[in-house]
């Protein structure tokens, strides 16, 4: 692909805020949902997946230099490979760290057809481009729906503990494995991380744990 700087129009020697934030300008503009109907619409859909793309790399090769790797090694994602998901096609994307064309196909589903595991997708596509906040309230959207799917829910802890400062590195989506025992111990921010998930089961049946939440 083209040189991913010059696509986002920022210098290679740019701040981390400095690419997200062209990032997000570009995608401001050209984002599908403006041209919905417009004759330039594949076009604009186009110069998304290419904007998507040069960040992607470019967040990619940040991450690895800091980590002491080089560019092609293993990806930190690990993942399950759900042959049952209704979004094996994503996962396997996900997994082969192809943001964009998992971010692509996601877009692509109908608002009202969206469901808790589109959610948790869309999270951890958002977790592994930076944006805590939004990741989070996708994971959250995510446990709101289907209270009971232990991987949406450690996805919403990790998040939860990142935000905080207190996670360590990010394990990808399938950190939670629900035939190992964990380990017993609990700290301050693990029990507010189980309340914040009870409190999401319970708005889901129509109760509120936490009024302020």
């Amino acid at each position: 692909m083209s040189d991913p700087y010059k696509v986002l129009g920022v210098s290679p020697t740019a701040t981390d805020e400095q690419v997200k934030e062209a990032y997000r300008a570009l995608a401001k503009k050209y984002h599908p949902d403006q041209y919905s109907g417009s004759p330039i619409a594949d076009l604009a859909g186009e110069k998304m997946k290419e904007i998507n793309e040069a960040y992607d790399a470019i967040v990619d090769e940040r991450k690895k230099r800091k980590a002491g790797q080089q560019p092609g090694g293993s990806s930190y994602y690990n993942a399950y490979a759900n042959t049952s998901s209704e979004y094996h096609d994503v996962r396997s994307l996900i997994m082969e760290n192809r943001i964009a064309d998992a971010e692509q196909i996601l877009n692509g589903v109908p608002v009202d057809r969206r469901n808790a595991e589109w959610f948790f997708l869309k999270g951890t596509i958002l977790y592994k481009r930076g944006w805590l906040d939004e990741a989070y309230n996708h994971f959250v959207r995510a446990c709101q729906m289907d209270p009971s799917n232990m991987e949406y829910r450690a996805a919403m802890n990790q998040a939860t503990n990142q935000r905080n400062g207190t996670a360590g590195p990010y394990r990808g989506y399938g950190g939670y494995n629900p035939n190992v025992q964990q380990n017993g111990s609990c700290s301050a921010c693990d029990v507010c991380s189980s309340l914040l998930c009870a409190d999401c089961c319970c708005e889901c049946m129509g109760g509120d744990l936490i009024p302020c939440c």
